[in-house]
């Protein structure tokens, strides 16, 4: 059997960042020893430390083969968190590094160290997007488009990477989550969303997109964990939103004005060309990039079905359960934030 059920060692990838964070906590909840890589001396402090106190934690990089080998002693199953999320333009050699050739990396070790369970969390935007409001599911082909994103591309070719290692023995399944929501740095991956709502951004589109709870996610990839299911793929997805109505709630939860100003192509040329220069000048990554700008035009729909057909007990929490809770979280700790 290759499923965890008797609560093997688990090494956790990405385990300070946002979603390797939460896949922790449940895993400590549920029993299991874990090994989580951290890059630096920073622990997640957006999870309780009584969580953090339970885990091993280890130094490491998923570019460096060696220590990745090492930290992969004794160990029974991999969740392979750990990836860059950019949508700059210069951030691509990085995202190709990272998200590629860091992710064949872990397959490799795993595959070295005969672990028997490994879960990939890839993204929604590995399918690919048409941008013309077709609903995806886990069947759709990949293929070139002016919607997809470097960071698309990244995550599609180091998926490639983790159906290599299951063609060459590995068992395990790859999670597609939809854009991830919840309490976490606001300064860093998609939790900027809140960041921006409650600076008041002003700009909207109608574009549709997918977003899920942070913990729906890790609470998917721990169960998955426990199955023997192998060689699949499942999308993780709450709802699908458009970007005003994703926009309005966070504004209505954080007390601050709703966006005001809706973005047609031309103006959304121009918010992101104002932001990028915002950007450059208090050095702190924008949200809004010509990538992500033409991201929030598009719609895209995305199917859960599958992953709720495989776990009949699991239910998606509401978006805004998600968004009022999360809220409440950030206004709760702006000190911790700033």
């Amino acid at each position: 059997m290759n499923h965890l059920n008797e609560k093997g060692r688990v090494l956790v990838t990405g385990g300070t960042g946002f979603l390797g964070a939460y896949i922790i906590q449940q895993l400590v909840q549920e029993g299991y020893p874990v090994r989580a890589i951290r890059r630096g001396d920073t622990e997640p402090f957006f999870i309780p430390a009584d969580i953090r106190s339970k885990v091993e934690w280890v130094p490491g990089d998923i570019l460096d083969v060696i220590g990745l080998e090492e930290n992969m002693q004794d160990v029974d199953a991999v969740i392979h968190a750990a990836a860059m999320v950019s949508f700059t333009k210069k951030s691509r050699p990085a995202l190709f590094q990272v998200n590629i050739e860091g992710t064949a990396n872990v397959v490799n070790a795993a595959l070295n160290s005969s672990v028997r369970r490994f879960i990939h969390i890839s993204s929604v935007a590995a399918l690919g997007r048409t941008g013309q409001g077709e609903k995806v599911t886990e069947e759709k082909k990949w293929s070139d488009s002016k919607w997809n994103t470097s960071y698309a591309i990244s995550k599609f070719y180091g998926e490639m990477e983790v159906w290599r290692g299951f063609g060459e023995g590995l068992s395990g399944v790859i999670l597609n989550p939809g854009t991830i929501l919840g309490y976490g740095d606001w300064h860093h991956s998609s939790c900027a969303l809140f960041r921006n709502a409650y600076e008041e951004f002003p700009w909207y589109t109608e574009g549709v997109n997918g977003f899920v709870d942070v913990r729906d996610v890790a609470k998917t990839a721990v169960d998955l964990l426990q199955s023997s299911l192998t060689g699949e793929r499942f999308i993780v997805n709450g709802d699908n939103w458009s970007f005003r109505k994703l926009f309005e709630t966070m504004a209505d939860n954080l007390g601050k004005k709703r966006p005001s100003r809706k973005a047609s192509p031309f103006l959304g040329g121009i918010a992101w060309r104002i932001a990028k220069i915002k950007s450059l000048i208090s050095g702190r990554p924008g949200l809004l990039t010509k990538e992500s700008a033409r991201i929030a035009q598009s719609k895209t729909f995305f199917d859960n079905s599958k992953i709720l057909q495989t776990l009949p007990e699991f239910r998606f929490t509401a978006l805004e359960e998600t968004i009022r809770e999360a809220c409440q979280a950030y206004l709760s700790n702006l000190n911790t934030l700033k």
